[in-house]
């Protein structure tokens, strides 16, 4: 998907080239917003990224989705189910039917894709190889000093070249607002002050990516016997494999790695470790941190990523909290640069998705005693079902972010709640396109039409019937940027509601039918 030319005197300057940083360039860069992306790896852009295939993560669908409407293609292996065994039990099993299933990517795979998005994208300007040492805020622009040879690349190398000015002891850039992605050890968040709080070493765990043969194909395997053991499987016949490590353990050697593989592999398919067939194609520690930045905002400076928070224990997927981060953040900043957007949009950034962190780590603290022992092994009782709270996204450990609020008028009650992701459905564009509710999020505010029958009738037809020609003129109306759709039906929804979508796809309210008031007071706070 292209991006929107609009030239912009203060770009958004990020800093960090990582997963976070350069969705949230992507984007911006498709709500019109320039970006300049300051990265302190010395490599082009466009260069591949070292093959670590034991670094992955696991998305959520609506993560992929927001990810593909950036126009990226996500890479990685569909997880049909999860599976916690023991021996040769079957302690619970549970399967994504009727739902989309979450993907589990090559961390590397990913990035490179976003390179070549990046790459191919006007409003984006990348410049490696700068170290960010100082930053100072005024009322209406943010500078950001880096040393190091500053020379932009990218197909937007000329947007945010003017942008900057050099001298013999570094480099200043300008910009609207700076967002620090630049990981756990974050320069932005030192330099704006901001405690970074939190538990270091909660889990650590010996990981490996292993071509071998399974009895399994999609599933995500997790074992308690002697001590917990977390496989996916990555494609081409690979698995990532998870060994949680007690407390008290010291280094891990390649030795112990590989005792590991052949006891687990011995184990599952209950043969001689001579009968085995493996490739370790990469191995190392993981360690999760759980540490909450005090805040996500301070005036023109922003926190997105690991720079804002760490997390990962009972399977809780840091990566895709830091890519909803740029989601919720990206449509805010927009209108903040395009239309001076109220500080209470970019204040609920913090509010929503700091809120969705704190109260995440608050339940993994609490689910993490009644789990395991100090040894690793599983403690009796409710120890599985917390478990897979966190591994499937479900329950107050990993359930799906809902940033609850009250509507700003009385609304009717469908099959998604306020604050929640909405549902994909089919839905035709008053210009006759037929397309997807998710792929018409992103660059405005979408109002959604139940009017069933709509398919039936050529679009030139509803469009001047019934309720449709006083909602577009509602439409165009509106005080915020809006699109309109039409479906035939939403889960839960009458006929004739309207529902008020985000940019990223979260319900605002249900309106009954063509209420121009109801509508105008919905939308304000969005812009």
């Amino acid at each position: 998907m292209g991006c929107i030319r609009l030239v912009i005197v203060d770009p958004v300057i990020i800093v960090g080239a990582g997963p976070v940083g350069l969705t949230l360039s992507l984007a911006l860069a498709h709500s019109g917003v320039s970006t300049l992306v300051l990265d302190g790896e010395t490599s082009s852009p466009a260069t591949p990224s070292p093959a670590r295939p034991a670094r992955t993560a696991v998305l959520r669908a609506p993560t992929v989705a927001f990810l593909e409407r950036l126009g990226c293609v996500v890479p990685g292996v569909p997880l049909t189910a999860w599976r916690a065994i023991r021996g040769k039990r079957v302690l619970r099993e549970e399967s994504y039917d009727g739902e989309q299933p979450p993907r589990h990517v090559a961390q590397q795979a990913l990035v490179d894709e976003l390179r070549h998005a990046v790459a191919a994208c006007d409003l984006v300007t990348v410049v490696p190889g700068v170290r960010v040492d100082a930053l100072e805020m005024e009322r209406d622009a943010v500078s950001v000093h880096t040393r190091g040879k500053a020379s932009a690349s990218g197909s937007g190398a000329g947007a945010g070249a003017g942008s900057g000015s050099a001298d013999d002891k570094g480099t200043w850039w300008r910009g609207s607002y700076v967002v620090g992605c630049d990981g756990a050890r974050s320069v932005v968040r030192k330099l704006l002050d901001i405690r970074f709080a939190g538990r270091t070493a909660v889990e650590r765990h010996a990981v490996a990516a292993i071509r071998t043969r399974l009895p399994w194909r999609s599933e995500t395997v997790v074992s308690g016997v002697p001590s917990e053991v977390c496989a996916r499987p990555l494609a081409d016949g690979v698995w990532r494999f998870d060994w949680l490590l007690p407390s008290e353990a010291g280094l891990v050697t390649p030795q112990d790695v590989v005792r590991r593989v052949e006891s687990t592999l011995t184990d599952w398919w209950h043969a001689d470790a001579e009968a085995l067939w493996y490739d370790l194609l990469d191995s190392g520690v993981h360690t999760v941190h759980h540490r909450l930045a005090q805040t996500f905002r301070r005036g023109r400076g922003l926190l997105a990523g690991d720079a804002a928070h760490l997390l990962g224990a009972l399977g809780t997927q840091q990566l895709d909290e830091g890519l909803q981060d740029a989601e919720n953040l990206a449509w805010k900043l927009a209108a903040a640069v395009h239309s001076g957007a109220p500080g209470a949009l970019l204040d609920s950034y913090e509010a929503e998705r700091r809120g969705v962190i704190r109260r995440r780590l608050r339940a993994a603290d609490q689910a993490l005693p009644l789990v395991r022992r100090r040894t690793g092994e599983w403690r009796r009782g409710q120890a599985v079902t917390l478990l897979a709270d966190g591994h499937l996204g479900r329950g107050a450990v990993g359930g799906a972010a809902v940033y609850a609020a009250a509507p700003p008028v009385p609304s009717l009650t469908v099959g998604t709640a306020l604050g929640a992701p909405v549902s994909d459905v089919a839905v035709t564009a008053p210009d006759g396109t037929a397309t997807s509710l998710h792929a018409s999020l992103g660059r405005s505010v979408v109002l959604l039409f139940v009017a069933p029958g709509t398919r039936v009738w050529d679009h030139r037809i509803w469009l001047k019937a019934g309720l449709m020609p006083a909602l577009l003129r509602t439409v165009e109306e509106l005080p915020v940027r809006a699109s309109l759709v039409v479906a035939e039906e939403y889960p839960g929804a009458p006929a004739h509601a309207v529902l008020v979508i985000r940019p990223d796809g979260r319900l605002v309210a249900a309106v009954a039918g063509v209420d121009a008031a109801a509508l105008r007071a919905c939308v304000e706070p969005l812009g």
